[in-house]
């Protein structure tokens, strides 16, 4: 999953979407901007309009003349990247979703370390587990290591996880949510209120089994998270129902995303990763 040809792929993607990520990521770049935790870089005169609290008057005691300061902002950008590790990202017919996962979230992390811009990894299920933000070889490092290792299990405390992570951001932000969504649609708008200063991307992962239901006949299904188990037979007209009753729930995530100038993407594992990547990233 992310062994050394991963990475060199990942390296040549970042090369082709280098510019159109641009915009999205601040890094190095700079901009004018008067505010708190700013450097002082010059003056100007006084225009119409300017605050009033931004003139310097030591320089008008000097030049008889109304002189405003102006400062450098640093525009770096922390990426928040929080992946879904409850044990329904265990499911998978070729790929597991949380391997899957994995790979998206490396992606965002990797193009935020070569933009040196911060990034924090995040993993919830029953608990929430994080690296604090930093910038730099060894963040990643220990990232990808991290995810060698992590295995999805226990039962999803979605919204209780993610309503203690908003609660510790406090820089300018990207926030992306990596998970299956499939939790109630309510629980996903408290979630995108509690981070609504910042930047959002959602990404839905599913399998192609959830997403194609190329079942037909009586089947015993396991709840991953409960191991409940439900007997059900499944007909064209129950498919034809499910695959409804999902289009809609994605629905409902996009126009939730939307309302919020959020981004929703929902992604099939039997989608090429760097095709799945491409499609996110560039923009």
């Amino acid at each position: 999953m992310l062994e050394p040809d991963f990475l060199r792929h990942l390296n040549k993607l970042h090369l082709i979407i280098q510019k159109k990520i641009a915009s999205n990521y601040g890094g190095e770049r700079q901009s004018v901007y008067v505010g708190k935790g700013s450097l002082f870089r010059d003056h100007r005169i006084y225009a119409p309009g300017d605050d009033i609290r931004s003139v310097d008057w030591k320089v008008y005691a000097r030049t008889d003349k109304l002189h405003v300061k102006q400062y450098e902002e640093d525009r770096s950008l922390t990426a928040h990247i929080i992946l879904d590790y409850s044990a329904s990202m265990n499911f998978g017919t070729q790929v597991k979703k949380y391997e899957y996962a994995s790979m998206l979230g490396v992606g965002f992390a990797y193009i935020a370390w070569r933009n040196n811009d911060r990034f924090e990894l995040s993993t919830f299920s029953d608990t929430l587990e994080s690296f604090k933000p930093h910038q730099g070889r060894k963040q990643m490092v220990e990232t990808l290591d991290y995810l060698r290792e992590k295995k999805p299990a226990g039962k999803s405390r979605f919204k209780e996880s993610l309503f203690n992570y908003a609660r510790s951001i406090g820089s300018r932000s990207l926030i992306v949510i990596i998970s299956d969504f499939l939790y109630d649609v309510d629980e996903i708008r408290e979630v995108l209120y509690s981070f609504k200063d910042a930047e959002i991307v959602l990404i839905q992962v599913l399998d192609e089994m959830e997403t194609e239901l190329k079942l037909k006949g009586e089947f015993q299904l396991k709840d991953a998270e409960t191991e409940g188990l439900l007997k059900t037979f499944i007909s064209d007209k129950v498919r034809k129902k499910y695959l409804e009753d999902l289009e809609e729930h994605k629905r409902k995530i996009k126009w939730l995303a939307d309302g919020m100038g959020a981004k929703f993407y929902s992604l099939s594992t039997g989608e090429p990763i760097f095709d799945a990547m491409y499609k996110v990233l560039r923009r």
